[in-house]
């Protein structure tokens, strides 16, 4: 693992230090890589969500549509 030290102001680092007192992490370096991979799976989603808003229109669904999804998941689910 590689070792990054960061500079924060008192304030920010008195908030860090009581969200690793009051979340349950064991450290402010644990802290920190838990904003970090929220952010990653927030950016990711953000760009599935613009991919799909400039992606073509598809065909309008109805309830058979939903009901057929979850008998799949639920076929997938069983396979398991």
């Amino acid at each position: 693992m590689s070792t990054m030290n960061i500079s924060l102001p008192e304030a920010l680092k008195s908030f860090v230090d009581q969200q690793v007192t009051e979340g349950g992490y064991s450290t402010s370096s644990e802290y920190v890589r838990e904003l970090i991979r929220k952010d990653q799976a927030r950016r990711h989603l953000r760009g599935l969500l613009l991919d799909g808003a400039a992606s073509a229109p598809s065909d309008p669904v109805d309830g058979q549509y939903f009901e057929d999804l979850r008998a799949h998941a639920r076929r997938e689910t069983a396979k398991e």
